[in-house]
């Protein structure tokens, strides 16, 4: 069974405040004693478990601390009125009821005022311990020493609870947080990777439709290009499902003029001989997977042009049509890219070209 923090700290916290006055009410010896006893002690209590249940819900305190003055008038009001029935009854709430105090300031008030606070109350039960008939600076002491430890035990249990409950929060919301990344990944890929593969799928299909009839052979063979992409799209599908994504720029690169000549545009790459860590690789083989899918399905692209430099430090790939349609905004595929190249510290633009066409620029640190 789960040990419920909340449930250990009000059983602590209960034990001292109504063990203090059950322990006081051994000394009473007449009804009237006990029952003035039993008025002062409910007095006090039930200010301080309010105190103490808002404290452990989280509550941070506003305003005037009502039920901490509610209390601190009944722990030292009760002084010469309990000491008037018998001075040792005073005495002991005297030293007892502050130390319970000392909790309720530490949990319900800003430590730079709790702390003075408390001092104050520890010094006031130092010296009404140094009044006691034996003992005296010892007792002064063991009084002092007992409002700290006390305070310091209610407070310190009580923030355990309140940043157990906020840990607890916190890995929820991290939980949470991870699902949504991994959705966004699923998306993401799925998007970029699945939607360039059925377009090369759709183009194939249209292209062994049209020879069909004319060239069976070429039919043939772009039919099991088809075929072959058909397959690629499905492994990548069970790649997105387990989260590995392995791809190369130079394969990428190499797909993607197939496809752009599939569709009838003339493609010309340029890439520079670069040695670059493999997740700026996959960024940039992303990002011309992306490019070319959007040259195919959303332009009227005759040229296009694929390269690659390095300069301060970082690599540049630039892939650049001559024919771009209007868009009025960015799709997900862009969005896409500017979230993988700022996961690297880079940038992704995309532009119009003053001749008509469309510059899309992937620029990531190498």
């Amino acid at each position: 069974m789960r040990l419920n923090p909340q449930h250990l700290v009000v059983g602590i916290v209960s034990t001292i405040s109504i063990g203090f006055s059950a322990d006081m009410l051994f000394l009473t010896r007449s009804p009237l004693e006990a029952a003035a006893l039993a008025a002062a002690s409910v007095a006090f209590l039930i200010p301080h478990h309010l105190q103490i249940r808002a404290a452990l819900r989280g509550e941070e305190p506003r305003g005037v601390p009502v039920a901490l003055i509610i209390q601190t008038v009944v722990t030292y009001a009760a002084i010469p009125f309990l000491a008037s029935l018998w001075f040792v009854l005073g005495y002991n709430w005297a030293v007892s009821m502050p130390t319970i105090l000392s909790g309720a300031v530490l949990v319900r008030l800003r430590l730079k005022f709790a702390v003075p606070v408390v001092i104050a109350i520890g010094a006031i039960a130092f010296w009404l311990g140094t009044q006691a008939m034996y003992g005296k600076l010892a007792m002064g002491i063991h009084y002092a020493i007992t409002v700290a430890v006390t305070g310091g035990v209610t407070y310190a249990g009580v923030r355990l609870v309140v940043v157990s409950r906020q840990l607890e929060q916190a890995k929820m919301e991290l939980a949470e947080a991870a699902v949504l990344r991994e959705r966004l990944r699923i998306s993401r890929d799925l998007h970029d990777g699945l939607g360039s593969s059925l377009t090369a799928i759709a183009l194939k299909g249209d292209l062994a439709r049209r020879l069909v009839g004319r060239e069976p052979a070429a039919a043939e063979a772009e039919l099991s290009e088809l075929v072959h992409v058909a397959r690629d799209a499905a492994q990548e599908v069970r790649q997105v499902a387990r989260g590995y994504r392995e791809m190369s720029l130079a394969e990428e690169v190499h797909r993607a003029v197939a496809l752009l000549e599939t569709s009838g545009v003339s493609c010309q790459t340029n890439l520079a001989d670069l040695e670059v860590p493999r997740p700026v690789d996959e960024a940039l083989a992303w990002a011309v997977r992306e490019g070319v899918t959007n040259v195919v399905r959303h332009s009227r692209a005759t040229t296009c042009s694929i390269s690659t430099s390095a300069h301060g430090g970082a690599v540049r790939l630039e892939l650049v049509n001559d024919r771009a349609r209007r868009r009025s905004a960015d799709g997900n595929g862009l969005t896409g890219l500017r979230e993988r190249a700022g996961g690297l510290g880079g940038s992704v633009s995309a532009e119009r070209t003053g001749n008509g066409g469309f510059r899309l620029t992937v620029e990531v640190p190498a």
